[in-house]
């Protein structure tokens, strides 16, 4: 079996991801919040009234680091964490009015890198990209549960 391709295909993934991020990161530098404070935001901008222990699942990073982020977006403003009316143990994050601003930036910033990126690709096969790269990433999960026996990694 020829495993170079396996190989390239991941070193590959690999590459782009790490160059989209390094200027994504450049181009998010001044918006005053980290990539993972602004990961959070978008996730709950997603879904709003997350607990803190869903969000840390969505971003796939420990409850404390989790707890650490939302206490710093909550300092400068953006999150409130607001009693579940069901659950008094329950606290619930909330996007504040600022928030809205930042997300729209991030997600303008994302569209017109995303353009950029795929600039050089014909039209026609960047829907084909897209639906190949989410075919990877559903056989992934399926490989991924395979093998980590439901362990999530933490990255």
């Amino acid at each position: 079996m020829d495993t170079s391709n396996a190989l390239t295909i991941g070193f590959l993934v690999h590459d782009i991801a790490r160059d989209i991020r390094h200027v994504f990161d450049v181009r998010t530098r001044d918006l005053g919040v980290t990539r993972q404070q602004w990961r959070a935001l978008i996730c709950l901008s997603r879904s709003d009234g997350l607990t803190q222990t869903e969000l840390a699942d969505a971003l796939e990073v420990e409850r404390i680091s989790a707890g650490r982020m939302v206490d710093r977006l909550v300092e400068n403003g953006l999150v409130e964490r607001r009693a579940d009316p069901l659950d008094r143990r329950v606290w619930r994050l909330h996007l504040l009015p600022p928030s809205s601003e930042i997300i729209k930036k991030v997600t303008d910033i994302s569209v017109a890198l995303d353009e950029e990126v795929l600039s050089h690709i014909a039209g026609g096969k960047r829907e084909e990209l897209t639906s190949l790269l989410e075919q990877l990433r559903a056989g992934l999960k399926t490989v991924r549960a395979n093998c980590c026996d439901g362990q999530r990694k933490v990255a």
